[in-house]
């Protein structure tokens, strides 16, 4: 007996929508099949039949039944019927909850820049301007370092602007800052790496300690204090490897001192040990010129990692890596294996926008803004939370709010949320998670002065402890 359209539950030909009548048909009989409604080796009607059903042509029919046999999904014999198959294509496993972000009306994250100061208008010339010059064999596979005129770009700016050592052949262009780490610590755990120590606060138990942590690392902390990273503790932790932010620590803020600088620079070379340094905030600084790179004093033991997304946009994926001659080959056959090379059109885009001076200027721009917006921040808990200590100020988009003795910051941060306000504890950043002392990361890169104002407003009661609960 035949099977009747309508028997399916399947919905009816929409003569007048824009999908073709085959395609129509095609997906419905897909769907039935997955769904289970029509079964293995259930017989479907002749082409005949469903076209006087449908009121279609039977060579449309007979297209659609090829289609699906050719796919697997039906069967047929010679002069038999046409039937579902009896693997037909599993039913897709059941997607699992989405979880939606929670809404906040006021969002100190750190880390984030000011998303709307994309320099939209000076990227989309850039981009032009790439589209319009790069040679057609530049459009082939690319170096795996990635395009010889950004590297040649890149190289320039970092010796002007962040005092590197810095030569074409050894950078390596990359999808931002986690490629690069990930690139990077492949190779030195190939070089016979073990241990890796990565400063404490820093990246918590984020990304970057998976990532060591799946390559087969062992992971140890070294503490921060206002000086850097204590290389004392360090030395003693048997690392060949450590992962830091010396420039502008994260999240603590503070830079790393000289003294220290040589003595890292010292202890790599004893152990012959390797140091990754993330350039992490470095463009932005208020009291005084950028501090230059560790690794323009010790280049053959350091790993540069750089990237724009602090100063363009996380969204941009594109990144470097100024890499130690002897580690230079490793590294890019690494790049080669991931991807096979970044976008060129991207690199040739972000080198037209570094050459034309437009770069600068947008730092030069943000600096400003940034500035701005830090003054608001000091300036708001100066008058609604003036028993909270305020430090970190010296660069990037972020401070540190010491909260008053006895107040615990995730009842601070829960109660703000409450209030649709996002808080973060230094717990966060901590490898063990620890909550105390109590103190909160307060980023202000995208707020606007009006918001700040709002949200330090909102929340002063909790941060200053009159309004939570004390330990």
């Amino acid at each position: 007996m035949s099977i009747e359209w309508a028997g399916w539950g399947l919905p009816p030909l929409d003569r007048a929508g824009p999908e073709p009548l085959r395609a129509q048909l095609e997906g419905g009989l897909r769907a039935a099949i997955r769904s289970g409604r029509l079964r293995p080796g259930e017989r479907l009607p002749s082409s005949r039949d469903l076209a006087r059903q449908l009121g279609v042509s039977r060579g449309l029919v007979q297209d659609c039944y090829g289609q699906l046999l050719a796919e697997g999904y039906l069967t047929a014999r010679g002069g038999s019927a046409t039937r579902v198959a009896a693997t037909p294509a599993p039913a897709p496993a059941a997607r699992p909850a989405i979880v939606v972000p929670e809404r906040l009306e006021i969002d100190f994250a750190p880390g984030v820049p000011d998303l709307a100061s994309f320099p939209r208008a000076d990227w989309a010339w850039a981009v032009r301007e790439a589209c319009r010059a790069v040679p057609a064999a530049d459009l082939h596979y690319p170096d795996p370092r990635g395009d010889r005129t950004l590297r040649a770009v890149l190289a320039g700016y970092l010796r002007r602007a962040r005092a590197a050592v810095a030569d074409p052949a050894d950078i390596v262009v990359c999808a931002g800052f986690a490629q690069g780490l990930g690139l990077a610590l492949r190779v030195i755990f190939s070089a016979g790496a073990r241990t890796v120590a990565f400063e404490d606060p820093g990246y918590g138990q984020g990304e970057p300690l998976t990532v060591a942590t799946r390559l087969g690392f062992e992971v140890v902390p070294v503490p921060v204090d206002e000086g850097g990273i204590d290389v004392s503790a360090l030395a003693r932790s048997g690392a060949t490897a450590v992962v830091l932010t010396p420039a502008h620590q994260s999240p603590t803020g503070v830079v790393l001192a000289p003294d220290r600088r040589h003595a890292l620079a010292a202890w790599a070379a004893e152990r012959d040990a390797v140091i990754v340094e993330d350039d992490y905030d470095a463009e932005f600084r208020y009291d005084r010129e950028p501090v230059g790179t560790l690794q323009g004093i010790a280049a053959g033991r350091v790993v540069l990692l750089g990237t724009v997304s602090t100063s363009l946009a996380p969204a941009m994926r594109l990144g470097w890596v100024v890499c130690p001659p002897h580690l230079t080959a490793g590294i890019v056959e690494e790049k080669r294996l991931s991807d096979r090379g970044s976008p060129v059109l991207d690199q040739l885009a972000l080198a037209r926008l570094i050459e034309s001076g437009r770069y600068d200027r947008h730092l030069r721009r943000l600096r400003g803004v940034y500035a701005s917006r830090r003054r608001t921040l000091v300036d708001a808990l100066a008058r609604h939370a003036p028993g909270v200590r305020l430090t970190g100020l010296a660069a990037g988009f972020h401070a540190v709010a010491h909260l008053p003795a006895g107040v615990h910051e995730e009842d601070v941060v829960a109660a703000a949320r409450a209030r649709s306000v996002g808080l973060y504890g230094m717990s966060a950043f901590r490898l063990s998670g620890a909550t105390t002392p109590g103190q909160l990361v307060l980023g202000f890169g995208n707020l606007g002065e009006r918001a700040i104002e709002t949200g330090v407003a909102a929340v002063a009661d909790l941060i200053s402890g009159s309004g939570v609960l004390r330990i």
